[in-house]
């Protein structure tokens, strides 16, 4: 559960790791006749280690090269609905908005202990939670796409894109379709949002031009960030994930992590 807070809070594996660990560390310091629950304790350094963390994160983010996405998480079952599009809304919001939201709205903190958790009062955090709230509700899915009927969508989204057929590609597009790609400046990546159904397939069908032929592997279907998707391994080696955010039976928006350091944890899926 602190795995889950931290890496809602901050979007990296890795330092969400590094913050339950330090968590631990205070725990282990920490004079065990003052805590009263112990679950309550942890969830407030952690929360608090986080709120220190998302201050320098912010500089480093605004040098960060090309288009930054959440590092994917891989479920087939996840444990809650925090999908990819809404990461990226909280990505918007002040970190004390973030973790009022999260607390309270996903994780099921009473507001008392959401105030005790970020040093403010009650009334405050729950100003916190409605801003955060009114700015996330459109990235909520309205009808969630049920996972077999997503993942029907991903394995033809595979089919098309990598088979080349441009055709097949653009009917499961639908009319505002967007496409994110991180690369985070250690392999090629879109550095822009590419919008609509034909800039998409042209962007496709040069990407299929220049892997002449070198197929990348299929390594499962799966969801990734809550959404429909898969995990390949690209021609150079290296792990790929792909979501599909998917409405009214049309992809409305493709993620694509191509970034190695946000990959690393998914190693064990190459072998």
């Amino acid at each position: 559960m602190l795995l889950r807070v931290a890496y809602r809070m901050l979007g990296s594996i890795a330092d969400a790791e590094d913050v339950v660990q330090d968590a631990w560390l205070r725990w282990t310091a920490a004079d065990r006749g003052d805590v009263i629950v112990p679950a309550a304790f942890l969830r407030r350094t952690v929360t608090r280690l986080c709120l220190d963390h998302l201050k320098s994160a912010r500089v480093q983010r605004e040098d960060y090269v090309g288009q930054w996405l959440p590092e994917p998480i891989v479920e087939d079952s996840p444990e809650d609905d925090v999908t990819l599009p809404l990461m990226l809304a909280l990505e918007r919001l002040s970190p004390l908005e973030r973790a009022a939201f999260l607390l309270h709205d996903v994780f099921g903190e009473s507001f008392e202990d959401v105030a005790d958790a970020l040093g403010r009062d009650p009334a405050a955090c729950r100003q916190l939670a409605a801003r955060a709230r009114a700015h996330v509700h459109a990235e909520r899915p309205r009808y969630p796409v049920d996972r077999a009927h997503g993942l029907e969508i991903a394995h033809a989204f595979f089919a098309a894109a990598r088979g080349g057929e441009i055709g097949k590609l653009g009917a499961l597009l639908a009319t505002d379709a967007a496409m994110y790609s991180d690369g985070g400046g250690k392999r090629p990546a879109v550095a822009r949002v590419i919008h609509g159904p034909d800039e998409i397939t042209r962007t496709h069908a040069a990407l299929a031009k220049l892997a002449r032929g070198r197929a990348a592997e299929l390594l499962r279907y799966t969801l990734v960030n809550g959404l429909p998707g898969f995990v390949t391994r690209e021609p150079d080696g290296i792990l790929q994930t792909t979501a599909l955010l998917i409405e009214d039976g049309r992809i409305k928006a493709i993620y694509v992590m191509r970034n190695p350091d946000k990959l690393r944890h998914l190693a064990h899926l190459d072998r």
